[in-house]
């Protein structure tokens, strides 16, 4: 048996179809799942609904996921070592890839990363409970989703499921703020025992995926920026010591940057001269493209995202005794393209996810995600307010499904404008029919 392509339960599917290969099996399940179109109702950035150009996390999932099918395909071609198929986790099938990448931002609730905040603030302040959208992630996969003939998530095989799991850890040991809930880590931890997977060490593809999810965040979200008129493309604004700070202070301040190697540098004069080069590459292209700004936007991506993704390689790493997916330059890992990526993610962030407007967006959610909390919460209110389906579900097994878990679960599934019609129906004055289908 090829334990790439084992299932956790899956042992007879009785409608499969014989001419389809497991990982084309996963693609289906997953684009066909509602989990995957609720994606097109949840905020990437700018909330769901903003406007036709701006990126869902459905847009966002299938950029990334074709930037990292597209990776594979050049490292299979161009590096021997994935060749030689050493090990189950040191390989890399653009099929997996795809499918990992079209996964890996399921589990986000409604409102981004604000409802994210708030849901595990609530959730640990109340219950000693985390909420976290990568663990949520597994809790859809293998738990909540259905499909056709199946109680048991959407079981895909071990490759695809290891391809999403970027933070091999149990998120409910103490410290611990990035990983699986410990329900479907016990699945994870026995398929990594079956591989000889090393402790803490993700797959090549799940390394590969995180990458490419980087790429996109690091060049779609400017363009998204920028066309909102949030990243003003003029030199004044990209030489504004107050912009430079600001990104200063969030590299410095994110707990998660780590594997940068920041310390080697002049972190002030990086940034500046990281800024300066995106302004002076904007206006050459700019010339270029006739000072059309829709034409411009759309090179300076394609520029970076080709910029990046020409420079993705695979080495050795040492402290782990395994490989690593990374920026390559002569051999070596490219720590200054590295922190060229890490600059344009924080400049993103100081200028879309701090703009005032957004942080409005957000208390609003804040607001709605708490009340929503609240009113479902306590279980003999709760129960009476919750879908039958979702209640049905709690009584089956409520045995390893607490319901606290379960609210959570509910919330996070919500998209923007399910979420706003719920609270809608609670707290606003006046609702639609009580007829309308949920």
């Amino acid at each position: 048996m090829n334990i790439r392509k084992m299932r956790l339960h899956d042992a007879v599917s009785l409608h499969a179809s014989e001419d389809r290969d497991e990982y084309e099996r996963d693609y289906a399940r997953l684009i066909q799942s509602p989990a995957f179109r609720r994606l097109q109702g949840k905020s990437q950035v700018f909330g769901a609904g903003s406007g036709d150009y701006y990126r869902t996390r459905l847009t966002h999932s299938l950029e990334v996921s074709q930037i990292a099918r597209e990776l594979a395909r050049r490292l299979g071609k161009t590096d021997p070592f994935l060749a030689r198929k050493e090990h189950p986790g040191l390989m890399i099938e653009p099929e997996v890839v795809e499918c990992s990448a079209l996964a890996h931002d399921l589990g986000h609730p409604p409102f981004g990363h604000k409802g994210e905040e708030v849901l595990n603030e609530l959730l640990q302040t109340e219950h000693a409970l985390k909420y976290e959208g990568n663990a949520q992630n597994y809790r859809i996969l293998m738990f909540l989703e259905k499909r056709a003939g199946s109680d048991l998530g959407l079981d895909l095989t071990a490759a695809v499921l290891l391809g999403i799991n970027k933070y091999p850890y149990c998120i409910d040991e103490p410290g611990r703020i990035k990983g699986l809930y410990r329900m479907e880590w016990e699945a994870i931890s026995q398929l990594r025992q079956t591989w000889g997977m090393p402790e803490g060490c993700a797959t090549l593809e799940a390394q590969l995926m995180d990458l490419s999810d980087d790429i996109a965040y690091s060049t779609h979200d400017l363009e998204d920026g920028i066309r909102a008129g949030k990243i003003q493309m003029d030199r004044a604004f990209f030489e504004d010591d107050r912009l430079v700070e600001h990104v200063i202070h969030e590299i410095v301040s994110d707990q998660t940057n780590t594997g940068t190697s920041w310390e080697q540098v002049d972190m002030n004069a990086k940034v500046k001269q990281v800024l300066q080069v995106f302004y002076e590459q904007w206006a050459t292209i700019y010339d270029e493209c006739g000072r059309e700004p829709s034409r411009t936007r759309r090179e300076m991506k394609a520029r970076w995202v080709r910029k990046f993704a020409s420079q993705v390689g695979i080495i050795d790493d040492p402290a782990k005794s395994w490989k690593k997916v990374t920026f390559v330059r002569e051999g070596q890992q490219d720590f200054d393209l590295l922190r060229t990526m890490e600059v344009l993610k924080k400049l993103a962030w100081v200028t879309l996810i701090k703009d005032f407007r957004v942080q409005r967006l957000h208390k609003r959610s804040e607001v709605m995600v708490g009340r929503l909390w609240t009113s479902f919460r306590d279980y003999e209110t709760g129960r009476l307010i919750i879908p039958p389906d979702w209640l049905e579900s709690y009584e089956r097994h409520k045995g390893k499904w607490t319901w606290e878990r379960l609210v959570a679960d509910y919330i996070s599934g919500m998209t923007d404008a399910y979420a706003e019609k719920v609270y809608a129906e609670f707290f606003a004055s006046r609702s639609g029919s009580i007829y309308e289908r949920d």
